[in-house]
């Protein structure tokens, strides 16, 4: 808040003094020039409390469900990797200083090639658009995959994801919006299923992208917009 009340103070300055410097060289009353001076600032005046209070307003709609960092950390999530279709691939999740380290090596062996961390719950994100994630990834593409109560058949679960793309060695920021996530089972693409955000039992992130070797994404925290 202090540095865009500076950067408002400061601006509001520069541009009175420019204004001055120009009125000054009319050809007009002083009486025109004073009230000239009083719409300027009144306009200023409205600007800047538009632009203090734009920020703090953007911060309010949005709603941390994880947070990876600091004292109340959340729990790294449980893996969940294609061993348990015979592949080879290995990737889990920790917590550290910067968040949830999802980490491993992706292996193709033995028709394999995917590794996930997920964790349960009950949660309702009806009133959202999407989630957000702030993430620091190596480059690769990596999904964010969601159960609600979608069932395909014999009680499996309907996945409902999407791929987001990470930037090596850069911490970014990545929106995933609902209406833009892909429905599938076990890699079959599916379609007819409704996805219920007021009944999510599942998040999960994951990487498939058939390029075997290690991977690395930090977690630092997700939220929902």
């Amino acid at each position: 808040m202090l540095h865009r009340v500076l950067f408002c103070t400061t601006g509001w300055q520069i541009f009175r003094a420019r204004v001055l410097r120009l009125y000054d060289s009319w050809a007009i009353s002083t009486e025109m020039k004073m009230t000239f001076g009083l719409i300027v600032s009144i306009i200023a005046s409205c600007v800047c409390t538009a632009s203090l209070l734009a920020k703090p307003q953007m911060a309010l709609e949005m709603n941390t469900l994880f947070k990876f960092t600091g004292e109340s950390a959340a729990k790294p999530w449980l893996s969940s990797n294609d061993g348990v279709m015979g592949g080879r691939s290995a990737g889990s999740a920790t917590i550290a200083d910067d968040g949830m380290h999802f980490s491993g090596t992706l292996s193709l062996e033995n028709n394999g090639g995917f590794s996930s961390v997920y964790t349960r719950g009950n949660f309702d994100l009806s009133d959202a658009e999407g989630v957000r994630l702030r993430v620091l990834g190596d480059g690769r593409t990596y999904q964010l995959r969601f159960h609600s109560d979608a069932i395909f058949r014999e009680g499996w679960a309907v996945n409902f994801a999407a791929d987001f793309q990470t930037t090596a060695g850069e911490w970014i920021e990545v929106f995933v919006p609902f209406d833009e996530l892909e429905q599938s089972w076990r890699g079959r693409e599916l379609s007819g299923y409704t996805f219920n955000a007021k009944d999510i039992r599942r998040i999960a992130l994951m990487l498939a992208d058939k390029q075997a070797g290690p991977f690395s994404l930090w977690v630092a925290w997700i939220a929902v917009k």
